[in-house]
């Protein structure tokens, strides 16, 4: 699924943007947009939508690379947090999005003091945690940022958790060729360190230039 990458504030609140965040097949090519919220623009192209009435952090427990518990309310509390949901064996949204994320954490480093970018908590969910368990996870994200949180658990709780955000996620199928795919949106979410709430959305057409960008505001609970 891709949102549009107009800077947007949503005049609708998050129920009405559940519905706007559906889910997409990592591989298979599908681009949809359906929208019931209504949105106005607010300025030059921008990756980066506002959202009118934040979403509450999620209220999960799950585990993470080191198989330890991990509350993700009390781990990121105070601290900006960006969350997506996604999983390794994607072939092509997954590692581009948590690729952009970290290869732009470490533009910023640059930019900012060491203080600042250590309170940064960036967190893959996985989506498929039959096959995602801790090690694999651990692995996987080595590849990519051994800072980034990664977590797996129960899959009703994480589907439960995502869908606080309007984020849906669908149980892993096989496809066609009896390749496993996992259905879910492909939204980063944005939470203040000021207040906790996830309050700017990123789609899949985010760019590591666009998160170099955000961070430094991000980093502080500002708007981007």
């Amino acid at each position: 699924m891709r949102t549009n990458t107009k800077k947007k504030t949503l005049a609708a609140g998050a129920l009405l943007v559940a519905a706007v965040l559906g889910l997409s097949a990592c591989g298979t090519g599908d681009d949809s947009t359906t929208s019931v919220a209504e949105v106005s623009d607010t300025g030059p192209e921008q990756a980066a939508t506002v959202l009118d009435q934040p979403f509450t952090k999620p209220d999960l427990v799950l585990t993470d690379t080191n198989g330890k518990s991990y509350d993700l309310r009390k781990e990121t509390e105070g601290k900006p947090t960006l969350i997506y949901f996604g999983y390794t064996n994607c072939p092509d949204v997954c590692p581009l999005t948590m690729n952009n994320l970290a290869v732009a954490k470490k533009e910023v480093a640059k930019k900012v003091s060491k203080a600042e970018l250590a309170n940064l908590r960036l967190v893959f969910v996985t989506t498929d945690p039959e096959r995602d368990t801790s090690a694999e996870l651990g692995k996987w994200l080595k590849g990519i940022d051994s800072e980034i949180v990664g977590l797996t658990g129960d899959f009703d709780d994480i589907q439960a958790g995502a869908r606080t955000l309007g984020i849906s996620i669908a149980a892993p199928t096989k496809d066609k060729n009896g390749k496993p795919v996992s259905e879910h949106g492909t939204q980063v979410i944005a939470f203040s360190p000021k207040t906790d709430g996830g309050y700017v959305l990123y789609g899949e057409d985010a760019t590591v230039q666009d998160y170099e960008k955000d961070l430094p505001k991000l980093l502080k609970g500002e708007k981007p």
